[in-house]
């Protein structure tokens, strides 16, 4: 839950940041006039730092990281030592947390832990999350980049909690290739009132954690969302894919960061071109993470001999209302792609 209402919205974001894993050096303290106040640190404290109070706690050497951080801020905003106290419960927090065990840097590396993404522009009246069990690690042992959330996949989901982009999604029937986490499917199913979602991996790792993630945000056993094995290149003819179209006709395929790696991109392609025979009217987005633009240019150039329709969509609200969750770094462009099938006479794709 946010913090109560007439409570500074600094505090807020605050949180917001914390259980979203951001590095105690990027996140956006409160002012040193708040943090000072017993009423303020009691709600830090029963928010953030009261296991108690916490269903999805982050891992604990973060929450001593930040905790540390904390109380140093708060140590140097003390202008009356007779008057401005530091809250004992935060000091005895603090305690336990640096007497735990912990695992060794690189074997937390590798752990799962919880990471919670606030999706406030779903609705302003209500804060609507998605928990997710993610490594933190860059790759898993197995070689997998899916089991962590990138900046790509939380800018589609900002984009599709949008205005602009809810109507991609609203009571639509969704296939996401290359999920991951599941960040992208979860917020469809829970908060963006698609009617199915299909959520798809080639890797059979990444889909045991991703339905492990539908478990935590309540939609075991759900009709809006089944994950499975998808891997590209490989024929859809007669496939389970074909039966579930049957089922739930796909209006939209969705994307985030599969694009990095030139080469997937022939199978990736391949996929794109029987998901088309099958749906000739499917919208495909993809969002980008342009670490490298020759390989950007070469997933584009694919498409294109396809005779696909690649059109860039206006994504620069997102990357100026940077003072609401989630988070991610604009420092490397992130670009959305809408994808088509050349149609004779109309364009029946605008959305």
């Amino acid at each position: 839950m946010p913090f109560p209402r007439g409570v500074n919205a600094d505090l807020d974001v605050f949180r917001q940041q914390y259980f979203q894993l951001l590095g105690p050096e990027t996140l956006q303290w409160p002012s040193a006039e708040m943090l000072r106040l017993p009423h303020v640190q009691q709600l830090i404290y029963d928010e953030m730092f009261n296991e108690h109070n916490l269903q999805f706690p982050p891992p604990l050497r973060y929450r001593m990281r930040v905790l540390k951080r904390l109380i140093a801020k708060i140590e140097s905003s003390v202008v009356d030592p007779e008057e401005d106290d530091i809250s004992d419960d935060l000091m005895n927090a603090l305690s336990t947390l640096v007497t735990a065990p912990f695992p060794s840097e690189a074997s937390s590396a590798h752990e799962k832990s919880y990471v919670t993404y606030h999706c406030s522009e779903v609705t302003q009246r209500t804060q609507r999350t998605v928990t997710l069990l993610e490594s933190r690690a860059i790759l898993s042992s197995s070689g997998s980049t899916g089991l962590r959330t990138w900046e790509a996949a939380i800018c589609l989901g900002r984009y599709l909690s949008s205005p602009a982009g809810k109507p991609c999604v609203q009571q639509k029937n969704v296939i996401e290739l290359g999920a991951g986490t599941g960040y992208i499917s979860i917020i469809c199913a829970k908060h963006l009132q698609s009617k199915h979602v299909t959520a798809t991996d080639g890797d059979q790792g990444v889909v045991e954690v991703l339905e492990s993630n539908a478990f935590i945000n309540g939609l075991q056993g759900s009709s809006k969302l089944t994950a499975s094995v998808l891997r590209w290149g490989r024929s859809l003819r007669g496939s389970w894919v074909e039966d579930e179209n049957a089922n739930y006709p796909f209006d939209i395929a969705l994307g985030a960061d599969i694009t990095y790696d030139t080469a997937a991109m022939p199978a990736l392609v391949s996929t794109l071109r029987d998901l088309f025979a099958m749906r000739p009217e499917l919208v495909v987005l993809i969002s980008a993470t342009i670490r490298n633009i020759d390989t950007f240019g070469t997933f584009k150039l694919a498409c294109e001999r396809s005779r696909f329709t690649v059109q860039e969509i206006d994504n620069s609200s997102n990357e100026t209302n940077a003072l609401t969750g989630p988070f991610y770094s604009t420092a490397v462009p992130i670009k959305i792609l809408k994808i088509t099938q050349k149609l004779h006479g109309r364009d029946p794709f605008a959305i």
